[in-house]
Order: C-alpha cells, then sequence, then structure tokens
C-alpha cells in the first residue's frame, strides 16, 4: 500500500467490503453535530413557544435502583398572544411600516403582504388554540407525557390540580388534567382556582410583596444591537424612521406569532446577533425586575413561600403523592431563587451580552416551562445507601444542585436537600411585611376544595379572577 494515494486506497477498501458483504458506510451509533446553538427559540426569552430546558447529559427517568414516590410540579400556562399593553406596542410599532404608505423593500418587503393576528383584541392574552405550538395543546400534551412517567402513583383516588386566577391558567390546568387522566378527568380531580389578589396572602400561587424593589431598570439603549439593527432598517426603507422600541416591538412579532402559527416571516428579518441581544435583554428583565430574578430582592422571599410548603410536602409520608399547580412565569422565577437554581455568582451586566452566564430565561421559562420536584425512594447499591432522595428537573432536564449531588442519578438525599432549602430560604411575612389579617402561610395543600364544580367552564371565567376562593366560596 505504500505510495497509492488515499482515493485510491479508500476506493480499494470498499471495493475489498463490497465483496464481502459488509456495508461500505456503516450509520453511526451518536451523531456527531449538535444544533442547539442556532435554535432560535433559546433566544426569545419567555415570549415564545416551549423547548426543552438545555441539561447536563443526566437521563431524565428515574435512576435503576429507585423509583419516583411523589411528584410536585409548579407549571407556567401553554402558548399565549400578548397582553394588551404589549400587543398595543406591537400594533403601533407595525403601523409606522404601513403608515408610511410605501412599498416596503428588502428584509420588510413580506410585510407589504403579512397578515396580522393582532387584529382582535379580544384574544390578547387567550391561550392560543392553533398552530403546532397551541398553547391548550401543550397542556394536553403535558399531562397525556406525565400520565406515562407518573401513572403509577396515581391509584384512582381524587387529585387536586391548583391554579391561579388568570383565565389562560386555568385553561392550561385544565387541559393538563384532561391529558393526565384522561376520561377520568372529570371525576377524579379537583380543580382548585387561587385568586391573584394580594389579599391571599401567603396562602397563593402568586404571592405579592408589600416592599419595593430597589434593583436597576435595564434600558434597550444600552444594548448596541437594538439601534444597529433601527439603522439598517431604516437604511433600506428610508423615511420610516424605526426607533429602538420600535425594533423590539417587531421583534416580539416573532415569537408571539409562532405562539399560534406554524412560522413567522419575522424571524428572518433580523440577524442571529440582534436575536442573541432581544434574549439577554429578556434575561435582564427577568433578573432585576418584576420577572423575579436574583437580582431583584422581593424574589427571595416570594419564592420561598412555594419552597417551603413543597419542602413541607417532601418530608411528609402522609402527603399526597401527586401536585400539579399552575401560574406565570414571574411565579416560577422567584421560586427557582429560594431553591438556589440559575442563580449566578455575579449580576447581569446592563451593556453588553453576558454569554457565561447561567441565568438564560429561555432555558426555564418558555411558554409551557415547568419545574418539578422528584422525592425518589431508592435501595441499596454498591455505591448508594437505602433511602429517599429529591431530584430537581426543569423543563425535562435534570438539574443537579452544585452542593449536593451524591445520590443516585445525581440526586440530593432528602435529608441534605432539607438543610439546604431551609437554609436559602427566608420568611415572606417578615421579609415581605405582609398585613397580619392576611394569611400568614401556604395552606391549600392540605386543605383544598374537594369539588369538580371548576373542572369545566360555568360560564365565562373572568380574566383575573377575584371572585372565587380556593374553597369555592364567594369573596364577602
Amino acid at each position: 500500500m505504500v505510495g497509492i494515494s488515499t482515493l485510491a486506497f479508500l476506493t480499494a477498501l470498499a471495493t475489498a467490503n463490497a465483496q464481502l458483504g459488509q456495508p461500505i458506510f456503516e450509520e453511526k451509533q451518536f451523531s456527531q453535530q449538535f444544533y442547539d446553538n442556532y435554535n432560535l427559540l433559546k433566544h426569545i426569552g419567555g415570549n415564545g413557544p416551549y423547548s426543552d430546558s438545555e441539561g447536563y447529559g443526566i437521563n431524565r427517568d428515574a435512576p435503576a435502583s429507585c423509583e419516583v414516590s411523589q411528584v410536585i410540579m409548579l407549571h407556567r400556562h401553554g402558548e399565549r398572544y400578548p397582553d394588551p399593553s404589549v400587543a398595543q406596542g406591537m400594533v403601533g410599532s407595525f403601523k409606522k411600516l404601513k403608515a408610511s404608505n410605501k412599498t416596503l423593500v428588502g428584509s420588510l418587503a413580506f410585510a407589504n403582504s403579512w397578515e396580522t393576528f393582532l387584529d382582535n383584541p379580544d384574544i390578547w392574552a387567550e391561550e392560543t388554540v392553533s398552530g403546532p405550538y397551541s398553547g391548550l395543546l401543550n397542556g394536553f400534551h403535558r399531562g397525556v407525557v406525565y400520565r406515562s412517567r407518573y401513572g403509577h402513583l396515581w391509584n384512582g383516588e381524587n387529585v387536586p390540580i391548583f391554579s391561579s386566577g388568570y383565565e389562560r391558567i386555568v385553561e392550561t390546568a385544565r387541559r393538563f388534567g384532561e391529558g393526565f387522566f384522561g376520561y377520568n378527568y372529570s371525576t377524579n380531580a379537583y380543580v382548585n382556582i387561587i385568586p391573584e389578589v394580594a389579599d391571599q396572602g401567603a396562602n397563593s400561587l402568586t404571592p405579592t410583596c408589600f416592599t419595593g424593589n430597589d434593583s436597576p431598570t435595564p434600558n434597550l439603549n444600552n444594548l448596541t444591537q437594538f439601534a444597529v439593527a433601527a439603522e439598517r432598517l431604516n437604511r433600506e426603507n428610508v423615511g420610516l424612521n424605526l426607533t429602538v422600541s420600535d425594533i423590539y416591538n417587531l421583534m416580539l412579532l416573532a415569537p408571539f406569532e409562532l405562539n399560534g402559527r406554524p412560522f413567522s416571516p419575522w424571524f428572518n428579518v433580523f440577524t442571529l446577533e440582534e436575536w442573541i441581544t432581544f434574549g439577554y435583554y429578556n434575561d435582564l428583565n427577568y433578573f432585576y425586575g418584576t420577572g423575579g430574578g436574583p437580582g431583584a430582592n422581593i424574589s427571595l422571599p416570594i419564592g420561598s413561600v412555594y419552597a417551603n410548603a413543597t419542602l413541607s410536602l417532601l418530608n411528609d409520608p402522609n402527603a399526597g403523592k401527586l401536585f400539579f399547580s399552575f401560574c406565570h412565569d414571574t411565579n416560577i422565577t422567584p421560586v427557582l431563587v429560594a431553591l438556589g437554581l440559575f442563580v449566578p455568582k455575579n449580576d447581569l451586566p446592563l451593556d453588553h451580552v453576558d454569554f457565561h452566564s447561567i441565568y438564560k430565561s429561555g432555558n426555564f421559562v418558555p411558554m409551557g416551562g415547568h419545574l418539578v420536584l422528584e422525592r425518589l425512594e431508592c435501595n441499596a447499591t454498591s455505591q448508594f445507601p437505602k433511602g429517599t432522595y429529591v431530584r430537581t428537573v426543569v423543563n425535562e432536564a435534570v438539574i443537579p444542585r452544585e452542593n449536593c449531588q451524591n445520590g443516585p442519578g445525581f440526586s440530593c438525599p432528602l435529608k441534605d436537600y432539607t438543610n439546604i432549602v431551609q437554609n436559602l430560604t427566608v420568611d415572606y411575612v417578615t421579609e415581605c411585611q405582609v398585613p397580619p389579617e392576611y394569611p400568614q402561610y401556604l395552606s391549600f395543600f392540605w386543605n383544598y376544595n374537594q369539588s369538580t364544580a371548576l373542572n369545566y367552564h360555568k360560564g365565562d371565567i373572568q380574566a383575573q379572577t377575584g371572585l372565587i376562593t380556593w374553597d369555592d366560596q364567594p369573596i364577602e
């Protein structure tokens, strides 16, 4: 073979293999290509369709020596249309394009014939019902998948489902219940609607902090890519005079359109650099603002309510096995803070993208995002003792604790998990100055309405349900 060319050698090898009846090129067992970094769903914050979280390569199934004995889930509503305040800004910026009375060219040429999805204000803030990313479909699908995964925990007993009071959240909870319980949903589930009102105090999925947030406010002008996009589009279509706020509003059209349609041409208007900046700006809003991230002083006490309540469930052998709760994205992010998850060592910079930060909102609060706590009962192995362990799952990725991963499948012993959470959390009532006449602790996990009356619509639910308490009694 000395002196033979590479091509001649490969030809000879292929011929020999063919003569022996062996395939010339066998399929690889594992692909060597990964495209996650190019998926724009990771650069739209919490505005668009669900995507699994980037994980650490840990098997989602329970470790071989273990069985899940309790599952506690906190789930964001599914894909939706924008809230009115956001939709109005989007509509205003799009009208600015049309008001020029020019035929748009370049990257905006499609907008000459594009049909908006925001022409009916009655659907603003509602769950989407069409397209492959439909919010109601998402909720139902998660219920079906979790019935397959956790069905062994249900033996036909009635199970409570807890939902905060916004209509889209109630609808997601109901669709999840239909997917999980199937035809039994109408008789084996108790939907409990927890009003989104401040006087629920600690007995809430949406606790209010009565002290102010003293964190900085992110500014679009501090991230140069928005100005670069404005300059580029204004150059393509002279006279548009788009501002950085217009750019942000037009970018919002892409994920929100995708929530109800299979495709959005708005994704192609902007560059990858601009989408990365868009995603990071949303990270900043979660981190510092009302989004409930670790940069806001009110997040830890708010998140401590749910963190401590679920800690009691995990340690209560007489508690139920299935706890499904539904709320907003900004009610999940404080819980992550209280559990010590996705908390960077340094605050996020306000003037440039921090590519190395672990705080990426698209990973943990997309539409339909969910946090799951699993209690594991594990047999002894050569490596681990018999015992009870806790595993944390965020959007189907197992998230090992940095300071406690010494259990099967990198789980954490329940005793150690308990000590960690107790040391992380603070007293919500004290820190948030909750009025003494409001509930001082979360009780609905143990004291819930055992009625199916709210499982289905009985007339319209108000967008902000404040007239029904957790026990189905009218507020005086």
